[in-house]
């Protein structure tokens, strides 16, 4: 019997290895692939506030606290009281998470890499622009079911 085809089936499948991947070469240096998108976050823009990032990584405000809390106590990443704002923390990198920038960054070239294995240069440019559709029609869909269902 012919299996139907399902996006969010191979979706799972890729995220799923993928994470497992990440775990294994991430667990050298004492990091979850959960923390990953805070340094990857941060090593795009320093300095932001806790706020901006459970927003901008869409968790909720208590799984980015604990989150943060581990990273401060592996010393990835410190609290530094925003000048403008005395309520308001910025986290910042330490120079332990900036020296493992470029190692990070191969990590996740080489899964690229590695996912990306036997394709031409022309479908990795289409495959992207068909994730970046189906991302914005996820969006889409999530806000219509929410408005229609919520």
């Amino acid at each position: 019997m012919k299996q139907r085809k399902s996006i969010g089936r191979l979706i799972s499948c890729i995220h799923r290895n993928t994470h497992i991947y990440l775990h294994h070469e991430l667990d050298k240096y004492n990091l979850g692939s959960g923390q990953l998108h805070f340094l990857i976050l941060l090593y795009n823009k320093d300095g932001v506030n806790q706020e901006t990032l459970a927003e901008t990584i869409k968790i909720d405000k208590a799984t980015c606290a604990r989150a943060i809390k581990k990273l401060m106590d592996q010393g990835f990443i410190t609290r530094k009281k925003d000048v403008h704002d005395k309520r308001s923390y910025k986290i910042c990198l330490t120079t332990k998470a900036i020296e493992l920038k470029p190692t990070i960054r191969s990590i996740l070239k080489n899964s690229t890499k590695e996912l990306l294995n036997g394709f031409t240069k022309e479908e990795e440019i289409l495959f992207f622009e068909f994730l970046e559709r189906i991302s914005k029609n996820a969006m889409t869909l999530t806000k219509t079911g929410v408005t229609n269902n919520g």
